[in-house]
């Protein structure tokens, strides 16, 4: 079982925004970060699972880690809905960030996905240098700036 934590920063939401992934495989660690000049946080958090899919193959059986309960919640409970009501909430106002949660069921697709919540600053190793790496991705966009 392949470990994977994911989170996301903002400075300013919106503003600089970064996101992390830390993968644990076997014996190795790949860590990606990367961001955005304008964006949100919550889109940061979808942008570190789905960058982090990229990297796996779609036969590896995933536990994906994230502090978000909209990221955890969202893909495990309410996308269903969103699909069958047109990406429309249960508010009947367009679902925010559509494009993302669209780009991450297509990356989710077909795979064998455990999504699990994790309390954030709270001394979680994984989470802990998920965040690490997205404030590495906030930085690196900054210094582009």
């Amino acid at each position: 079982m392949i470990k994977i934590y994911t989170d996301g920063a903002c400075k300013g939401n919106p503003g600089v925004g970064g996101w992390g992934a830390l993968i644990l495989q076997d014996d190795k660690n790949i860590e990606l970060f990367g961001g955005e000049n304008e964006t949100t946080n919550n889109r940061m958090e979808l942008m570190a699972v789905i960058m982090a899919l990229k990297e796996m193959s779609p036969s590896e059986e995933l536990t994906i880690y994230t502090d978000s309960t909209y990221v955890q919640k969202g893909i495990s409970e309410w996308i269903k809905n969103w699909k069958l009501n047109n990406w429309r909430s249960s508010n009947k106002k367009p679902v925010k960030n559509k494009d993302l949660w669209m780009q991450l069921d297509e990356a989710s697709y077909a795979r064998k996905i455990n999504w699990e919540w994790v309390k954030g600053h709270a001394g979680n190793e994984g989470n802990e240098k998920a965040d690490e790496l997205a404030n590495k991705g906030v930085i690196s966009m900054m210094d582009k700036l």
